[in-house]
């Protein structure tokens, strides 16, 4: 009769153990009892990166990475960019169930009315360099929310946590428009509770000299995918860094500002950034067959920036709708010159028999990049567009873990691969 447990030899021992399997895993703290001796600790596992370790249980985001296959609450990914908004993507993230009308109505209507931020934020911002990259100031920012809300510590109280979770999904893109025009030296935008989540970014970004500030509805739609493409994502670098903060029971606003840390790194949120860089350095299809080339030649000469990911090893699902947006961006603002590189970067990369091998497919960077540039963002401001999103997904998976009993304190195991015990030796006897 099957069992749904892992049967394990010690062969140092000679005995055996038996480990219950749940959800296909196994509890690594079951391994402790495998030991030589008494004053043997016990087995760890050692999984640099977490490459296969699961630090918590969500309800959250499904991945199928080798089926390119995401789900937010079970709903494909595809679907809810083709059909939903980004506040009510950010409803179901949070309630897990899509809202009806009026719920919807409340909950924009409390995160529309929450936008403004205190005035002192304006003094703060105002302190960074005027050089300042926009993710340091923003991250900063986000951090210093906690000293304006000091009832957000009050994680246990749910009331408590929806009021911090609305405000921060509110203020974040007053935050990231407040960063962006203190990077360019122009005069702070409020928000307007007249526009959509998405027109009062880019109203807060782009108004200079007039009241009124006409979004065009097609550049508004985008970027509202673009936010539902990147609002969530599982166990990445930047909602682990949330998640491992948030353990220690600090307040939402100093778990997120860690999610922003994590995500300023070009290995997280500046990869789009990379893409482009590559495709400058491209510069023309004609160049396309020696810089793969150089990509095959195996010795670091060249890297396919966009191209691979951790989770998927097939084509992102998300990369398959930001082409489509591209297409109806490019129709309003002229096509930017480096989509012909990618495209044909592209075709030659799916047809290589080399990256086909290894599962290498675009993602959700390739394109991401082009349509922020062609909207008329600096490379800078990515990983600030990438956070206002993510901020939805940072706070689903705080309140989920601050809720499972399940969770303590982070606190990883090491192997220790240092000296020795010694004796501390005088200073005029060391050599």
């Amino acid at each position: 009769m099957p069992k749904d447990t892992l049967t394990v030899t010690d062969n140092r021992t000679g005995k055996t153990y038996e480990i219950p399997i749940e959800n296909g895993c196994i509890r690594t703290p079951d391994l402790r009892q495998i030991k030589t001796g008494s004053d043997d600790f016990g087995l760890m596992g050692y999984d640099p990166a977490f490459l296969n370790t699961a630090n918590c249980k969500s309800a959250i985001t499904f991945i199928d990475g080798d089926k390119g296959i995401l789900e937010y609450r079970g709903y494909p990914i595809e679907q809810l960019a083709e059909k939903s908004s980004f506040l009510e993507v950010a409803y179901l993230l949070l309630k897990g169930e899509l809202p009806t009308q009026k719920e919807l109505e409340n909950f924009t209507f409390n995160v529309t009315h929450h936008t403004l931020v205190h005035e002192n934020i304006k003094s703060f911002i105002d302190g960074f360099r005027y050089d300042a990259h926009p993710m340091a100031m923003l991250g900063s920012t986000v951090a210093a929310l906690s000293a304006f809300y000091p009832d957000a510590k009050n994680i246990k109280d749910a009331r408590s946590r929806e009021i911090q979770i609305t405000r921060l999904i509110a203020k974040m893109p007053t935050l990231a428009a407040f960063s962006y025009r203190h990077a360019m030296g122009l005069p702070f935008v409020y928000p307007d509770n007249d526009l959509s989540y998405v027109a009062n970014f880019l109203a807060m970004i782009k108004r200079i000299g007039t009241s009124a500030f006409k979004v065009h509805p097609t550049l508004e739609k985008a970027l509202d995918v673009l936010f539902i493409l990147h609002a969530d994502h599982e166990q990445n670098c930047s909602t682990t860094s949330v998640r491992t903060v948030g353990s220690s029971q600090v307040d939402p606003y100093s778990a997120v500002a860690a999610g922003v840390g994590a995500l300023y790194g070009p290995l997280h949120g500046g990869a789009n950034e990379a893409v482009l860089r590559m495709l400058r350095e491209i510069g023309s299809k004609a160049n396309i067959p020696e810089f793969i080339k150089q990509v095959k030649g195996g010795e670091g000469e060249k890297k396919l920036m966009g191209f691979g990911h951790r989770v998927y090893k097939s084509y992102d699902p998300r990369a398959k709708v930001i082409k489509r947006v591209a297409d109806e961006v490019f129709d309003v603002t002229g096509k930017n010159p480096l989509l012909e590189i990618a495209l044909e970067l592209e075709r030659i990369a799916l047809e290589d028999e080399y990256f086909v091998k290894r599962k290498l497919y675009p993602n959700v960077d390739f394109y991401s990049g082009l349509i922020y540039e062609a909207m008329g963002f600096q490379a800078e401001m990515f990983p600030v567009l990438f956070a206002i999103p993510r901020t939805v997904g940072w706070c689903a998976q705080w309140e989920e873990m601050v809720t499972d009993n399940e969770q303590k304190i982070a606190r990883p195991r090491q192997v220790f691969t240092g000296a020795a015990r010694r004796d501390y030796v005088a200073q005029d006897k060391r050599k």
